[in-house]
């Protein structure tokens, strides 16, 4: 999975409809998922698509696994992954991952239907990264 840097790189030269497909092609590179870890548990709540996001955890270090249903919903956690994927969890858990994303103006780029979702999603990665920062 490309750095957040460097797909913010990429976005920064791109408009439109080019955004749109980069954010697609990142949904395509997430690393598969499979159907039995997509649950009611690892469904993240009042997205417009269904989205899942599951943490796997080695010596502290978090690497997610999401999936969605929708090509640019997939995309777009693909992007919140990309922000915190193989961290500490206790970084994931207190990191400020909306100034993350902020450069992307995601808000400003897709409709308000796409972008709902997205605090949710941010809220699931750093529950998952709390708990198992908790646990360590």
């Amino acid at each position: 999975m490309r750095t957040l840097d460097d797909i913010r790189e990429e976005y920064e030269f791109l408009e439109g409809d080019e955004r749109y497909r980069l954010l697609i092609e990142l949904g395509r590179e997430l690393d598969a998922m499979p159907g039995a870890l997509k649950t009611d548990a690892t469904l993240v709540r009042g997205c417009s698509a269904s989205v899942w996001v599951y943490p796997t955890e080695q010596s502290g270090t978090l690497h997610f696994l999401a999936d969605s249903n929708a090509a640019i919903t997939k995309g777009i956690v693909a992007l919140v992954i990309a922000a915190v994927q193989d961290r500490q969890a206790a970084d994931i858990a207190k990191m400020n991952v909306p100034a993350a994303l902020e450069p992307f103006d995601l808000k400003n780029q897709l409709s308000s239907n796409r972008t709902q979702g997205i605090p949710n999603m941010i809220a699931l990665v750093q529950e998952h990264a709390a708990r198992i920062a908790a646990a360590d």
